[in-house]
């Protein structure tokens, strides 16, 4: 009785073909290669989101510092967010806040803030619904008679938007420090 020795290579294409065959996680499975799709497209987004936004267009003139301001309620305005955002931002450096809906008694303060801002709708990466975002803001910093201390904008990097998706507060950080300071980041 003869007996045939398998060849190895034979022997190894029929395992693979038995793995292959088995039910579960496979290096063929589509599962895999789209669950590593998502994560990339997961970091992708990540990294737009988290992508440092910018101060633009600052003007800074020369004045004494401050550690109080009077924020000018705006109510054209419709990003809900803002001032507690820009009272954060401003708390942070050491600047204490207080709003006001009366513009009369908001121009009797030495230091003054005044801001407006636009939104628009998008949606968001790997996302199917539409969510709003601040698209532009402007701060201008007055002194009580009125005059520019300080002017800065956000306005979304022009590469791609990274910064499009980020928080509102994320948005207004450098903005606000460029106010303050009169560098931009």
């Amino acid at each position: 009785m003869a007996t045939h020795a398998t060849p190895a290579w034979r022997r190894l294409a029929a395992r693979a073909a038995l793995v292959l065959a088995l039910p579960g996680c496979s290096i063929v499975s589509p599962t895999p290669a789209w669950e590593l799709m998502k994560a990339g497209a997961q970091a992708a987004s990540l990294a737009m989101t988290q992508s440092p936004p910018q101060a633009s267009n600052t003007v800074y003139h020369l004045h004494a510092a401050f550690s109080d301001v009077c924020i000018a309620f705006n109510p054209q305005t419709q990003v809900p967010d803002i001032v507690p955002a820009l009272q954060s931002v401003l708390q942070d450096r050491g600047i204490q806040s207080r709003v006001y809906d009366n513009p009369q008694a908001v121009h009797q303060c030495p230091v003054w803030l005044e801001y407006s801002a636009q939104f628009e709708w998008g949606k968001p990466p790997l996302s199917s619904e539409y969510r709003k975002f601040i698209q532009s803001a402007q701060l201008t910093l007055r002194s009580e008679k009125g005059r520019v201390l300080s002017t800065s904008e956000y306005q979304p990097d022009p590469f791609m938007d990274r910064s499009k998706w980020a928080d509102t507060r994320t948005k207004m950080a450098p903005v606000v420090a460029a106010l303050v300071t009169g560098f931009q980041n």
